[in-house]
């Protein structure tokens, strides 16, 4: 099969059958280009998840994009991105178009009702995955564990604690690592 095409519909599926936003996203972009396709490598889905998850835009767009052009520059890329956002698209203007009390409607209410419980468990699926994949060194271990424990004390206490700001700490702790010259292996 043509290389546009399948990037297309390879995650046109992704995004026909996935709720939940990116991160929801992720098992499934993860299990279909490294296991089925083979694409890329788990550390490459690593390493886009964190570009894609530090750059503007949803991250499960900006993982398609990646992938896309790792596996066919530009054209790869337009081709995933429009494969991934075109199904949600399309579904939400029918909704918006032909129902307008959609969620009024008492099974369908339901139904997202167990979606979101499904959601949650495909995010705890990726986050389990990609840390039984991460490379087993003390500083990435306590960079994650005290983002964890942040994330979980913010929850705890109803504090506000911004993912950027958790982001940029860490970005700048391995900055500071490195040019102390690898001081905590």
């Amino acid at each position: 099969m043509n290389i546009l095409a399948d990037l297309f519909l390879t995650f046109a599926k992704i995004g026909c059958f996935t709720f939940g936003g990116g991160y929801a996203m992720i098992a499934l972009i993860e299990n279909a280009c490294v296991e089925e396709k083979k694409w890329i490598t788990h550390d490459d889905m690593m390493n886009i998840t964190v570009i894609a998850e530090s750059t503007p835009g949803p991250i499960a767009i900006n993982c398609a994009t990646f992938v896309g052009y790792r596996q066919s520059g530009f054209a790869g890329a337009l081709a995933a991105t429009v494969g991934i956002v075109l199904p949600s698209f399309l579904i939400i203007f029918g909704i918006s178009r032909f129902l307008d009390h959609f969620l009024e409607i008492a099974w369908i209410a339901r139904a997202f009702h167990g979606i979101k419980i499904a959601v949650g468990i495909l995010i705890v699926d990726a986050g389990m995955k990609m840390l039984k994949k991460m490379k087993k060194k003390a500083f990435p271990e306590i960079i994650a564990g005290c983002a964890f424990l942040m994330v979980a004390a913010s929850e705890i206490f109803s504090i506000h604690v911004s993912v950027i700001v958790l982001l940029t700490a860490a970005a700048l702790i391995g900055i500071l690592r490195m040019t102390a010259g690898g001081v905590m292996k």
